[in-house]
């Protein structure tokens, strides 16, 4: 009897020395469903999040009612641009000082959005400043105004920067 009772005690021990490890297994696959379970949640949250910036951008600035405005510097041109000011219907609406690497995006082709806003159809008054250093390190700024013709449906307005010298509009 006492080979059987030590054979009960032994198999109980076994069990309880392997009971730990089985556990600690367990919680190992359990974590790792967690941290499974964790990422998908945080993917969910970010596309939650990016369609909602889509539908506020939709709701604040319909498109029948929009106005975009984009700064570009002409090809070629080597002045350092400053500072844009935009004024549309008598308030300013974009200011923006340029830091090297955007004036350096700007040469190499890049586009600036500065405005994007609602207003109703007509003519509406737009000026535009630009200040800066011309190529030979003189200090500038100049000022033009413009006239925006804005239709039903969204209208986008490029402003082209020439040398300090030139501000033209295109619309895109």
């Amino acid at each position: 009897m006492s080979k059987v009772l030590k054979m009960i005690v032994l198999g109980i021990s076994m069990l309880l020395l392997m009971a730990p490890a089985y556990a600690q297994e367990a919680s190992k696959e359990q974590i790792k469903g967690l941290d499974e379970q964790v990422q998908e949640i945080k993917s969910d949250v970010l596309s939650i999040a990016a369609e909602l910036n889509r539908l506020e951008e939709k709701l604040l600035y319909p498109s029948d009612t929009q106005i975009a405005l984009f700064v570009s510097v002409a090809e070629g041109e080597k002045f350092r641009l400053d500072a844009v000011d935009v004024e549309l219907d008598g308030k300013s609406v974009a200011h923006h000082l340029y830091t090297f690497k955007e004036l350096e995006a700007l040469q190499k082709g890049g586009v600036q959005r500065i405005y994007v806003g609602n207003v109703k159809t007509g003519e509406h008054p737009l000026q535009v400043t630009v200040s800066g250093k011309s190529e030979g390190g003189s200090e500038f700024r100049k000022g033009e105004s413009f006239t925006i013709s804005k239709g039903i449906g969204p209208k986008l307005v490029g402003v082209v920067l020439s040398g300090g010298k030139t501000i033209t509009l295109k619309d895109w």
